[in-house]
């Protein structure tokens, strides 16, 4: 499968003082940063779970409702891997069906998508069990997945959590579905970008290609709009926006023709387009680096958090100075943003949800829970405290926000 895939993803250990360690240590549940338009992605991997006498299935729901309730207010993708369930480990059905009855409005409102990968004939006849109690709208929601393939259509693959055993699972079935060996899956040879291509190139090639100019045209165009139109938008950042308009705005920046937000009139599609840019870039813009040195960030807990901002510091001065600038510029904007909380309840800890994962993000494989909340620590220490962590190196005048 793909490269990213095919190396063990590296864990932090859990710490034992986790509210839920008892089930957190199974890593059913992972958070995966964003699927290709904005939205969060959380996993539910059934070859995790126990054996039903070595877990509390109500724990496990309690678990699950406290990981959503950190993300529920903005739009969600829930993807279950169903290989790996069997008698010993299946929760009952009357267990289902409190935990769909208990998954009120708030879980379901802001669900985009769930994705239900490798389904069995057991999973379509609970459905039809269910279906009395599930609403059209919800119904509409769901999309079965044969092969993993299919998941590349629908979110960024290669920021999934997939655990080995169901990557094992999915090659037997495209060897028995081709009577033969699986296909080792092949990506083309990347094609050479355009010279006004703005997406998925990096921030070197954006520069040369743009007159030098030293804060990428996307960025800029997409914060100066939502600095003017933005700031008092309630969940600015948390709301997805039509996919297709999205493709399409990202087309024309791509073939280099002009953007009018004014025209398309939806603070959404530029908030959306400024977090697929920085996601889209090769390398993140804190660059891959800073992650271990982010995941370091927590392991002495007891240090206090001024120490935690000089820390932060340290790291943001040792990065290039290209992306120094540009990360400044971002952060003076989030902090900005987060001065109208109260209006657009984006404080520093849910602008920093959004966008940790956007910023930094390991080399090979993808973020574990666990490796999510030092991120998430670490950009809304940079939202929060931008003045002093930025502070010293100044950047160009200009390019202030």
């Amino acid at each position: 499968m793909h490269l990213r895939h095919t190396q063990a993803v590296s864990t932090p250990s859990l710490d034992p003082s986790h509210p839920y360690y008892d089930v957190a240590r199974h890593g059913i549940i992972q958070v995966s940063g964003d699927d290709h338009y904005g939205r969060k992605l959380i996993v539910f991997s059934s070859c995790c779970l126990p054996p039903s006498h070595q877990l509390n299935h109500r724990r496990l729901l309690e678990y699950l409702k406290f990981t959503l309730d950190q993300y529920v207010e903005m739009d969600y993708i829930l993807v279950y891997f169903h290989y790996g369930l069997r008698s010993s480990n299946k929760p009952s059905l009357k267990w289902l069906r409190e935990a769909y009855s208990e998954f009120d409005r708030k879980y379901k409102k802001n669900l985009k998508a769930l994705y239900v990968v490798h389904p069995t004939n057991f999973i379509r006849i609970v459905w039809n069990l269910f279906k009395p109690l599930i609403s059209h709208k919800f119904g509409r929601k769901l999309t079965y997945v044969n092969y993993l393939a299919e998941l590349r259509e629908h979110l960024n693959y290669e920021q999934l959590f997939i655990p080995p055993e169901v990557l094992r699972h999915d090659e037997e079935l495209r060897a028995t579905q081709k009577g033969g060996p699986p296909p080792s899956v092949k990506t083309p040879p990347p094609r050479p970008p355009l010279p006004t291509q703005q997406f998925g190139v990096s921030l070197q090639y954006i520069r040369e290609k743009n007159r030098e100019a030293v804060i990428p045209p996307v960025m800029t165009q997409t914060v100066t709009y939502l600095k003017e139109k933005g700031l008092r938008t309630e969940g600015l950042f948390r709301r997805s926006a039509r996919v297709q308009l999205i493709k399409e705005v990202q087309k024309l920046y791509n073939l280099g023709k002009p953007v009018n937000f004014e025209q398309i009139g939806d603070v959404h599609v530029p908030a959306v387009i400024l977090k697929t840019f920085l996601r889209e870039l090769p390398e993140p813009l804190l660059t891959f680096r800073v992650y271990s040195q982010v995941q370091e960030l927590l392991r002495e807990s007891h240090v206090e958090s001024s120490l935690r901002v000089t820390r932060c510091k340290q790291i943001v001065e040792s990065l290039p100075e290209h992306n120094f600038i540009v990360a400044k510029y971002l952060l003076c904007f989030l902090h900005q943003v987060s001065q109208e909380s109260i209006i657009n309840k984006m404080s520093p800890s849910n602008l920093a949800c959004v966008f940790g994962v956007n910023l930094v993000w390991p080399r090979h494989g993808s973020i574990s829970l666990t490796a999510l909340t030092p991120i998430n620590i670490f950009a809304e220490l940079l939202i929060e405290h931008v003045h002093t962590v930025f502070g010293s190196r100044c950047p160009p005048a200009q390019v202030m926000p």
